[in-house]
């Protein structure tokens, strides 16, 4: 088998024809490298971390459905999704920090890492403002919802983060830097803070209604919540516009020379 491996071309077709051989002999080569194991292992931690909380949000929505006030599901449904949340929040935290320190940060992590934490804060909210919260209010046929939250608030968010999500993605495609700034990881302190209290709200509701203040807190969080995303997204448009007002850069010698000939092209 030693003249396989000297001649690269050889090599190549055999383990096109013998795949199997190429699977033993790269384990055999990673085991043989001790550190590879090491950076393969610190590469893939934080992405297991973000898939499963991708897996968490999808139990945590589970929870929320099948829970209604004052109809089916106990309040142990809520307490349940509160630990998820945490669980949750908790690998929001070691993913990006395992990543910063192991120097991994990938395309899998800048991608699926905010998607995840949106799904999971506006999925929250969405769910906080729909059926399964409402009660009626006195003896009018009124109804509002038990978390505070209303359609309105919700619009706003989502506004905010498809508006920033577009603004990343044309300064990205022009190669201006848009990552998160201050105020964004702020505005999602807040919005997972709330998420919390609203859960505790709902679920000891029979207990906390008879306290003013309580309610007061839990209002006083959610505008709070409302606010700062207002001004995280306003803050947002600000840095889009100073960058779009920056000159672009202008083309090196090497984009120049690996750029395509249009007048040859069109020609052909």
């Amino acid at each position: 088998m030693y003249w396989i491996a000297s001649y690269p071309a050889v090599r190549r077709h055999f383990l096109i024809l013998h795949p199997s051989a190429f699977i033993l002999s790269s384990r055999h080569w990673i085991k043989s490298h001790p550190s590879l194991q090491s950076t393969i292992l610190f590469v893939h931690v934080p992405n297991i971390l973000t898939g499963l909380r991708l897996v968490l949000a999808v139990v945590f929505f589970g929870m929320l459905s099948w829970y209604q006030y004052e109809g089916r599901g106990d309040p142990w449904l809520l307490n349940i999704a509160f630990v998820i949340y945490v669980i949750a929040l908790a690998t929001d935290f070691f993913d990006g920090y395992l990543a910063r320190k192991w120097k991994v940060e990938g395309a899998f992590g800048r991608i699926v890492d905010p998607f995840v934490d949106k799904i999971l804060v506006l999925g929250s909210f969405i769910f906080f403002a729909g059926k399964n919260f409402t009660i009626p209010e006195g003896t009018q046929r009124v109804a509002h919802t038990i978390t505070g939250v209303t359609p309105a608030m919700v619009v706003i968010m989502l506004a905010r983060e498809l508006l920033v999500t577009s603004l990343r993605g044309a300064s990205e495609d022009s190669g201006q830097n848009f990552g998160a700034a201050f105020s964004g990881k702020l505005k999602m302190v807040f919005q997972s803070v709330t998420i919390l209290i609203i859960l505790i709200y709902v679920n000891y509701y029979n207990t906390l209604q008879d306290y003013i203040a309580a309610r007061y807190f839990r209002d006083f969080c959610i505008w709070a919540t409302v606010i700062i995303t207002l001004a995280s997204g306003l803050l947002y448009i600000q840095r889009g516009i100073s960058l779009y007002k920056k000159p672009s850069p202008p083309p090196t010698i090497e984009s120049e020379a690996s750029a395509p000939d249009l007048s040859q092209q069109e020609s052909a």
